[in-house]
């Protein structure tokens, strides 16, 4: 498929600025991929859909304050650090996006607070990429409490105002566990702890993955030809105890939910040579587009997304792409919010 067929008109009022006041009363459609049935409903519905010894996979990602405001040695320029990727712990070693760049060289320091932290430039790696090296005034202190007394929560691009007190809170899952991403798994931010705990009472089987979700998530395409689009590495891992619910559900023809593109991503990462699940760590770049089979998941929770972002090219191949653009047609005339802080999507 080509990039220009995933194109749609969003209107900049779509996207969610703030939060809904309560996690599980964002709006929830609902789509049926045999019928093509779509619903409205609120996010705490979809408890109804779920059966028992359904399996709902969960990605415990934990987002941590990427984003840096220092100042440029002598000149005293402000600067934007966003960390990227921690490269070596032991030096405090990191990829980084800066902004503006252009004033940014090999061998510069930028200071931060004052001079408790202070970062060297040591390598360029792409147009705004550079690698920093962190040098803490007490070096004793771990060096990710340092991170979250000088980091800003990472509010994603579309949603653009400054970062409030709520964003600590609700930037993130409830269910956050493993630090190590950049932006939330996004419809996961919809769930609580009553509807979590509620599907346990329901005989709902809740297994977690992790994967870090990085920038490149959400880089934009700039390539006709979906084949030649390379997707950016994430870290991830799947445990073996999740593993074993989800391939007893397979055996038993029970329904597996991801929550999230990453999940889902993950899932079909570690796919074996008989299709099921293996436990497995490393790095994805895998990019899933139509036509696409699906190994593992038979429902899918998702967000709205951007106009030819990968997160909606994988919702197409789940959903079948004619259907899912219909969907997206009708989230924008219904005024549904899109992007992290927006409403959910389910696909069964």
């Amino acid at each position: 498929m080509k990039l220009s067929e995933f194109d749609f008109k969003l209107p900049a009022n779509r996207t969610a600025l703030h939060p809904a006041e309560y996690r599980d009363e964002s709006r929830l459609m609902v789509v049926h991929k045999d019928t093509g049935k779509i619903e409205h409903k609120i996010f705490k519905d979809i408890i109804k859909y779920f059966n028992e010894s359904d399996v709902l996979i969960l990605n415990d990602t934990k987002v941590f304050p990427a984003r840096l405001y220092g100042q440029k040695e002598k000149t005293g320029a402000k600067i934007e650090v966003f960390l990227l990727r921690e490269l070596n712990p032991e030096l405090n070693l990191w990829d980084v996006l800066v902004d503006p760049a252009r004033k940014i060289r090999v061998g510069n320091k930028l200071y931060f607070g004052e001079g408790e932290l202070v970062a060297e430039v040591i390598d360029n790696t792409t147009s705004r990429g550079r690698t920093i090296r962190f040098i803490p005034e007490d070096p004793n202190r771990h060096f990710h409490d340092i991170i979250h007394e000088f980091g800003q929560t990472p509010l994603s691009k579309e949603i653009k105002r400054k970062v409030d007190k709520n964003d600590a809170e609700r930037f993130q899952t409830v269910y956050a566990k493993n630090i190590g991403a950049v932006a939330p798994a996004a419809a996961g931010l919809h769930f609580t702890q009553i509807i979590l705990k509620k599907l346990e009472l329901l005989g709902i089987n809740i297994a977690t993955i992790t994967s870090h979700t990085s920038l490149g998530t959400f880089k934009d395409i700039d390539v006709e030809d979906l084949t030649k689009h390379k997707m950016d590495s994430e870290n991830y891992s799947i445990p073996e105890e999740t593993c074993k619910v989800v391939n007893e559900a397979l055996k038993n023809n029970k329904r597996i939910f991801a929550v999230g593109t990453s999940s889902m991503k993950t899932l079909e990462t570690a796919v074996s040579a008989n299709d099921t699940l293996k436990p497995n760590s490393g790095w994805t770049d895998k990019f899933i587009f139509p036509p696409y089979e699906f190994k593992i998941c038979s429902g899918m929770i998702t967000n709205f997304h951007s106009p030819k972002s990968t997160l909606l090219m994988m919702a197409t191949a789940f959903g079948g792409f004619d259907l899912i653009m219909k969907c997206y047609k009708l989230a924008v005339k219904e005024k549904y919010k899109f992007h992290t802080y927006g409403d959910a999507l389910l696909i069964i």
